[in-house]
């Protein structure tokens, strides 16, 4: 076999693998500011997670005090099917999940979580280079007048973007 020439005309492959996403998220939150947080899975969760079996759709996240009352940043209803392959090794379908980040990261995330109506939202699940990531928005919820303004916006823009393309 021959290898690609480095000046192939073919897209580069991207790093990132998505798995899932939680589009009503973005939907039913103002999403101000996301981060990247690392998560704690194990062996068999990594397997069925590659395989695409995650829905992060009805999950939250969650600040909790650890040992000596350090806060960490806990996924909670975030929902990976049991491994085909796995027998005993399988871990809880719906069990919490830690998130990984720095302590810096976490003492941002805590203070605006503590302002009024602020909320951490799992946005989108996936691999970067081989490690399995987790994007989390911080948001505040929409109301129901605010949500039917975001369509009509969406509506709107996807009329203009027809009408440029005649």
């Amino acid at each position: 076999m021959a290898a690609k020439p480095p000046n192939s005309k073919d897209k580069p492959e991207s790093r990132d693998k998505t798995i899932a996403i939680n589009r009503r998220g973005r939907f039913n939150y103002d999403i101000e500011e996301s981060i990247e947080a690392g998560m704690a899975l194990t062996g068999t969760e990594v397997k069925s997670a590659r395989a695409g079996a995650v829905q992060i759709a009805e999950s939250y996240a969650r600040l909790e005090s650890g040992p000596n009352d350090t806060p960490e940043v806990w996924l909670h209803g975030m929902h990976i099917a049991p491994y085909a392959q796995g027998n005993v090794f399988n871990a809880e379908p719906r069990r919490k999940r830690k998130l990984l980040l720095r302590r810096e990261q976490i003492n941002k995330l805590s203070s605006r979580v503590g302002e009024k109506g602020y909320t951490l939202v799992p946005l989108k699940f996936y691999f970067t280079r081989g490690v399995a990531k987790l994007e989390l928005g911080v948001g505040k919820g929409r109301k129901t007048v605010d949500k039917r303004r975001a369509i009509t916006e969406r509506e709107t823009r996807r009329d203009l973007q027809k009408a440029a393309g005649r």
